[in-house]
């Protein structure tokens, strides 16, 4: 893909957001995209976005467990940017309308009071730039269609990267945890919509540990010349399948000891 490409491709997904209608696989358009190609469209996202006025209040970590990345057929976890107006508070209704195919993760959010970066950022800086720790859920929305009608073709993962990491939303916990009061692999939640248990889960399905995956974070965003900033929120990655949610859809998601988060869908 050539920059014009990239270009051209954020500003389809940036109308595709704006209008709620879903563009076409990228990875359909551009047989050859590769890995750098997402990360180039979403960086011109991220910088349209910034000229609109929205700030940065965090990253978001995903394809954290073995059973999406097995999914998706890689190795790695991505990453996607967490803007100021993607903020909701837990017990709130998303107004109908503002997504287009809503699906929510329970996660471990890590919220920084020191800046964090470099290529050999290890677990116990982590440790020590983190405030504290709460329950969240992230809002997942496609701006692409997930498989292409006419060949069946499904999404790639350089096509979710390039739309934001399927970033959408977040919503924090009210509880806050220093980093080590909890073995963070053995935190969990159980995940309900309108009181039906959907999907349950520990942070060990996070690279064995929330902590790695902020670790691994800070390593990769120093590849691109970038760093974790005091105060952002860091979303650590889903121990859960995406759930479904639909209009009416009443989100409450368990943590237990840890606390608990809730979110409607009009």
């Amino acid at each position: 893909m050539t920059p014009q490409d990239h270009a051209q491709a954020a500003t389809d997904l940036l109308q595709a957001e704006a209008s709620g209608q879903q563009i076409g696989l990228l990875t359909k358009r551009h047989p050859d995209m590769g890995m750098d190609d997402a990360y180039a469209v979403q960086n011109a996202i991220y910088h349209a976005k910034l000229a609109a006025g929205q700030k940065v209040i965090g990253w978001k970590i995903g394809l954290t467990s073995k059973a999406m990345q097995y999914a998706l057929n890689i190795d790695i976890p991505d990453s996607g940017i967490l803007f100021d107006d993607m903020l909701f508070e837990t017990g709130a209704t998303v107004p109908a309308g503002r997504f287009i195919q809503p699906r929510i993760e329970a996660e471990i959010a890590f919220v920084m009071k020191t800046p964090i970066g470099g290529a050999d950022v290890t677990r116990a800086q982590v440790i020590a730039a983190t405030d504290y720790v709460t329950p969240s859920i992230e809002i997942l929305d496609t701006r692409i269609l997930r498989a292409d009608p006419e060949t069946g073709q499904t999404r790639s993962v350089y096509d979710t990267i390039s739309d934001n990491a399927a970033n959408a939303g977040i919503v924090l916990g009210k509880e806050r945890h220093a980093v080590e009061a909890h073995d963070l692999r053995w935190v969990g939640a159980i995940t309900s919509r309108n009181g039906a248990v959907e999907e349950t889960g520990l942070g060990a399905g996070v690279l064995n540990d929330p902590v790695e995956s902020v670790v691994w974070l800070a390593r990769r965003m120093a590849q691109y010349g970038q760093s974790i900033e005091p105060g952002q929120v860091i979303l650590s990655g889903s121990f859960i399948r995406p759930v479904e949610c639909p209009s009416g859809s009443d989100i409450h998601a368990d943590f237990g000891p840890f606390g608990a988060v809730d979110i409607c869908f009009a």
